[in-house]
């Protein structure tokens, strides 16, 4: 294809995707195909010579669209969402577009200096005080493994990223059982292993218990050991669990411990001032990552970890030789010393164009509306017979069990969840609670409508209804 072809393409492009999204509700949420039904629809070798771009395009319509789950599809209330504002899609057109490689402020002025004022307009939609700066990463998974880094050099004054780790201390960090398996990976990509991420007694709300924290803590110093943090979480993935930030983060700062906190999905709740009670403490933590992508419309992949200092994170990450100099500017902030990878696109537009086109108000509006729907339908599924809420609504997630009488809850459930996933009018996912196979109920997709919700509803009843002979001979 020639770049002067680019317009007819771009054109066709952007018309399936408005013909894509008026329709996508059409669809079945998840993809209804088996493994390796689309990899067979491909050839086994690249082409030698060109191939039209009609019969490209046209591959794709045949091929992709079938084979795919709708993430922006208003009945997707799986895992958490990665909702994507139109006005995200249209900043994230023209950052691919440009194709700028923006590791370094002489390589991308305009998006160096737009994300750090997109970090701070979102500072200050959290309400977080002035003073902390920070910058837009991939996802939570790579802020976390920062964080953890940061951890491990602070504690070590710096000499792992010179020596290593041979014959250092050997170095803890405490998190709950409910934060996200990214930290187990940073913790074991990050050389301080598995086995020395101390997993702390939580309470009856899934709320890490701080008195256990310091205990945990003492013993391991008695013991020769070099605690170095604590990731604290707000919003867990599995049933929306949160620590008490203020508490925890005071048991750390007795310790003198760096301490990262994990609000992924609800940080973006916090743009309600009347939710912030979830997170309060939260200004004495010196690193906190959420996602714009997950619960705000912004077009994944944006995740913003705020720091309270950017010296120890820059001080373990950054390095910068001279060809990465920029001349008569050595003061000049280059994000690509804040985080891992070099390249880093141009996220910043997707978040500025999002937040002028919507307003906080409208945001706002989007998430207390989720709120509200996902307790009408808590509240809907703990009166249909055979169902019982086993986590309340946390934000907009809850769990819940189908467990008619006489059989076995957990197999119920997950014979619940299999037909409503090969249903595909609606989408939802599992998780393990206190040992229970349970069904994940989470309202967040930024097209989402109270219709949706109340529809979502009224599958799991007939679909209940039509694999438990009972209910059905009760109707």
């Amino acid at each position: 294809m020639k770049r002067e072809d680019y317009y007819r393409w771009a054109e066709r492009a952007a018309r399936w995707g408005a013909e894509y999204l008026s329709t996508v509700e059409n669809r079945p949420v998840r993809a209804q195909t088996a493994p390796g039904e689309i990899a067979a629809m491909l050839p086994w070798a690249p082409p030698e010579l060109p191939e039209d771009m009609e019969a490209i395009f046209a591959d794709f319509e045949r091929i992709v669209p079938d084979g795919m789950t709708h993430w922006q599809h208003p009945r997707f209330f799986a895992y958490f969402p990665a909702s994507a504002a139109p006005a995200s899609m249209v900043a994230e057109n023209l950052t691919a577009v440009m194709a700028a490689q923006c590791m370094l402020w002489q390589t991308s002025p305009a998006a160096t200096e737009i994300e750090t004022r997109m970090v701070d307009w979102m500072r200050q939609a959290l309400g977080l005080p002035e003073g902390f700066q920070g910058v837009i990463q991939d996802t939570a998974t790579a802020a976390n493994l920062c964080a953890v880094l940061t951890m491990r050099e602070r504690a070590l004054n710096w000499r792992g990223i010179d020596a290593g780790m041979t014959g250092e201390k050997r170095l803890r960090i405490y998190a709950s059982p409910e934060t996200h398996s990214s930290i187990d990976k940073s913790i074991r990509i990050a050389g301080i292993g598995q086995r020395n991420l101390v997993k702390v007694l939580t309470d009856g709300s899934g709320a890490l218990d701080p008195g256990a924290l310091r205990t945990a803590i003492a013993d391991d110093r008695a013991a020769g050991f070099l605690p170095a943090g604590v990731v604290l979480c707000i919003g867990g993935t599995s049933v929306g669990a949160s620590d008490r930030l203020r508490p925890a983060i005071e048991v750390a700062r007795e310790f003198d411990l760096y301490v990262h906190v994990d609000a992924a999905w609800a940080g973006s709740a916090m743009i309600c001032p009347e939710l912030r009670g979830l997170w309060e403490g939260v200004e004495n933590a010196d690193s906190i990552v959420f996602n714009p992508h997950k619960w705000l419309g912004a077009q994944f992949d944006c995740s913003i970890q705020f720091l309270a200092d950017p010296e120890p994170q820059v001080r373990t990450l950054g390095i910068r030789p001279e060809y990465l100099e920029t001349l008569g500017q050595s003061e000049i902030t280059n994000y690509s010393e804040w985080t891992i990878p070099l390249g880093r696109r141009f996220r910043a537009l997707k978040l500025w164009f999002l937040l002028r086109a919507h307003g906080l108000e409208d945001l706002r509006q989007r998430i207390r509306d989720h709120i509200a729907w996902s307790e009408e339908a808590a509240a809907a599924i703990a009166s249909m017979d055979g169902f019982r809420l086993m986590t309340n609504c946390r934000l907009s997630l809850f769990t819940f069990q189908y467990a008619p009488d006489g059989e076995d809850a957990d197999g119920a459930t997950e014979r619940l969840l299999r037909a409503v996933n090969d249903d595909g009018r609606i989408y939802l996912t599992h998780t393990i609670h206190e040992g229970r196979f349970v069904i994940r109920f989470q309202v967040g997709q930024f097209d989402c409508r109270r219709e949706d919700v109340q529809m979502a509803v009224d599958v799991l009843r007939e679909l209940a209804a039509g694999i438990n002979p009972c209910a059905r001979n009760e109707r």
